[in-house]
């Protein structure tokens, strides 16, 4: 059984675990204040050729939750799509810190500038706004929970928009890697500094054993950020563990590599599922791909495959969910594809 579930079964690119053990019984300070998490710090701003403020966490759902209560005012909320992650799949964790998430419908996955807009003119104009949560925060993921990414012109838009109405703009980035190596994208990843306020750069899922990095484009948005870190559980005692891992990942563009070999391969899977005319949810440009399979195509596939079950379509078939990685088996996509060959 070769699994295809999710993008982090895997522990770490082989050069982080080198430097892990190499570094392993070296004493550095602690709450990263050490010279590695100082070092991966300038390597991402000169990525980004950027002076932006980098702050390091652990996970992505921790990552979410600590950064949106520290931009939120009490009364606000964040507004982001039907399928984001903060309403789907953390667990609550953004109403926990007592903020709403108010949700529009999602275009392939994505919020639109024209959603946002209209949502912002209905509370502002409500003879009853004072009753209701304050939007805050705009919220989008790159890529989204469907695989898909956001252009330059949508990012542009949607920043515009945030500035008109004076509310930030922050991009979950968990899958920000393979974002950047889709074909559909047309921007550097240095033009991120642009295009919105705040994003994080994901590590956990591309070739790291955990660790997000919080850029600030907005400096402001970054002032006293270390006192919600540490109030929220996010400042990690051996922090240099962090500073390691990306200093690695932002050496010698390994952390694009990775990208693009994980969305080389699922876009392999999908050219096959396309070829053998076996019809999508919607058509992915980076690591997820989302075939729509009979329950009895499901059960054939199932026997050397594990994959993800996604939404139902009807009573015969249901979206499912392929997710390569940085590590994934190239030699296992070929068995995979000559399975989907015989469905």
């Amino acid at each position: 059984m070769y699994s295809f579930v999710n993008d982090y079964s895997e522990g770490c690119h082989s050069s982080i675990m080198e430097a892990l053990q190499k570094t392993n019984m070296l004493q550095t300070a602690g709450y990263g204040e050490d010279e590695y998490c100082a070092q991966a710090k300038e390597k991402i701003r000169r990525a980004l050729k950027s002076d932006c403020e980098v702050e390091f966490l652990v996970s992505g759902t921790q990552t979410n939750f600590t950064v949106i209560s520290h931009i939120l005012k009490p009364y606000e909320g964040i507004l982001g799509v039907d399928t984001c992650h903060p309403e789907q799949h953390e667990a609550g964790a953004i109403e926990a810190t007592g903020h709403k998430v108010i949700t529009v419908p999602n275009v392939n996955g994505k919020l639109t500038a024209e959603a946002v807009e209209k949502t912002l003119r209905e509370h502002l104009e409500s003879p009853i706004m004072i009753h209701t949560v304050r939007p805050g925060l705009v919220y989008i993921s790159n890529a989204t929970e469907l695989g898909t990414v956001y252009t330059k012109k949508e990012l542009t838009e949607l920043h515009e928009i945030c500035r008109k109405y004076n509310i930030p703009l922050y991009i979950d980035g968990a899958r920000l890697g393979c974002a950047m190596a889709s074909k559909e994208c047309d921007y550097e990843f240095s033009e991120l500094s642009d295009l919105c306020d705040v994003f994080y750069i994901g590590a956990t899922k591309m070739g790291a054993l955990f660790g997000e990095a919080v850029v600030f484009n907005d400096k402001k948005l970054a002032e006293n950020f270390p006192y919600m870190k540490k109030q929220r559980g996010g400042l990690l005692a051996k922090g240099r563990l962090l500073g390691i891992q990306f200093s690695c990942l932002f050496e010698d563009n390994l952390y694009f590599k990775l990208a693009d070999y994980a969305v080389k391969q699922a876009q392999r899977i999908q050219d096959a599922l396309i070829e053998n005319k076996i019809p999508l949810l919607v058509k992915s440009s980076t690591n997820q791909v989302f075939p729509i399979l009979t329950y009895s195509q499901q059960q054939i596939i199932a026997k050397d495959f594990g994959f993800e079950l996604w939404e139902p379509i009807d009573d015969e078939k249901s979206s499912v969910r392929f997710c390569t990685s940085w590590a994934t088996d190239e030699k296992q996509v070929d068995r995979l594809i000559e399975a989907l060959k015989l469905i």
